[in-house]
């Protein structure tokens, strides 16, 4: 009954995620909701998976859909939050879901950056700021797909001159890619004008499985001495703040809500935490430890290494229900976290900022790793 049910699964086009032989313990994912057609191009859903890991992607935003690891327990969580289907991600509240960031991830003060004395201005779309590239962003791009393995997918952008107002043709090469216990992303990025560039993964994570309640009981470290203090609007200030005896020291581990309610203005600002933390990485663009987050009752540990200097870490303080995930259940206020590698917000006003722009004479690199393991 077994072969036939696993057939019949085959011929329908639905995928099973189930952790080893456990059957009764799946998420059924199906493939033919992630087929259409936006703009003229098509969109799919993929797998990749190892033994630890599996990943299910679109092209759609070269999004993750769903990341299942192995709890203490032996079973599988969903720890990406994520929709069943292409037309969920486009009527979505939240249009940043799992999705690749470009081509400047986080904010760009009143969409305007002077670059060699020539003023570029850029589409507002978060109160007076940028966001995220705009509303046409790299996650309402249709990723071309390039190769296709067990463990490896690489998927492509052109991104032309003046798209939302940037300088210069681009072109961006992804890779997702399974190794041991680690989902390994890379990116790589030419252009033909100076430019600046900004990428990242925007999943939202629950360590407990997607819809499983708060995340203020996670324990997260931070390897970070400093973070940017903002303004009312998220902008940085364009300082550096030591996170000595304040809520933004996570040098040690401490749950993520435990200095949440403080009257610190920083929190009040962010309505919780949505700020940038200056990693503590001893060697420019080599990989280091940025972050661990424990999920203290099923044990599930992700640490996450980058190239990338600073780390957005965002607390799900503006998730309020209206998004209703793949297994039916809504995501709720503080039930979710973001940990976004990459550089400073508003880095191309601030000089003192870790350099952000692209010559045609180079190429763009940077990697990050999300490593599970169980406690």
């Amino acid at each position: 009954m077994g072969a036939i049910f696993k057939t019949y699964v085959v011929l329908f086009s639905f995928l099973f995620v189930f952790c080893k032989n456990k059957m009764e313990n799946y998420q059924v994912l199906d493939k033919t909701n992630f087929q259409t057609s936006i703009g003229g191009q098509k969109t799919d859903l993929f797998l990749i998976e190892n033994e630890n890991l599996k990943v299910f992607v679109t092209n759609y935003g070269a999004r993750i859909v769903s990341l299942i690891v192995q709890d203490r327990f032996g079973n599988p969580q969903d720890v990406v939050l994520g929709f069943k289907s292409i037309d969920d991600y486009l009527k979505a509240n939240e249009p940043y879901h799992g999705a690749t960031i470009g081509r400047y991830a986080n904010r760009i003060s009143k969409g305007v950056f002077l670059l060699d004395n020539k003023k570029y201005k850029l589409p507002v779309n978060n109160g007076v700021n940028h966001l995220h590239g705009g509303p046409n962003g790299f996650h309402n791009k249709i990723w071309n797909l390039v190769s296709l393995a067990k463990e490896k997918i690489v998927m492509s952008l052109y991104s032309e001159d003046g798209e939302m107002g940037y300088p210069g043709n681009l072109n961006v090469e992804l890779t997702y890619q399974l190794v041991d216990s680690q989902l390994e992303i890379s990116y790589n990025a030419t252009t033909d004008k100076k430019t600046p560039i900004n990428l990242t993964n925007h999943s939202f994570f629950n360590l407990a499985g997607e819809g499983s309640g708060t995340i203020n009981n996670h324990i997260l470290k931070l390897n970070s001495d400093f973070f940017t203090p903002v303004d009312s609007t998220l902008i940085p200030l364009g300082e550096k703040k030591p996170v000595d005896d304040s809520p933004f020291d996570f040098r040690t581990p401490k749950p993520i809500g435990a200095e949440i309610d403080s009257g610190d203005e920083q929190i009040f600002y962010g309505g919780g935490y949505d700020h940038n933390f200056i990693l503590n990485n001893p060697h420019q663009d080599t990989l280091s430890l940025a972050a661990s987050v424990l999920e203290p009752t099923k044990g599930i540990r992700m640490e996450i290494f980058t190239t990338e200097p600073g780390i957005q870490f965002y607390g799900g303080n503006f998730m309020d229900g209206s998004d209703i995930g793949k297994y039916g259940k809504r995501f709720l206020y503080r039930e979710s976290f973001a940990l976004e590698t990459q550089h400073y917000p508003d880095s191309p006003n601030n000089q003192s900022f870790p350099n952000v722009y692209l010559l045609p004479t180079e190429t763009y690199k940077s990697s990050t790793i999300y490593k599970f393991t169980i406690d």
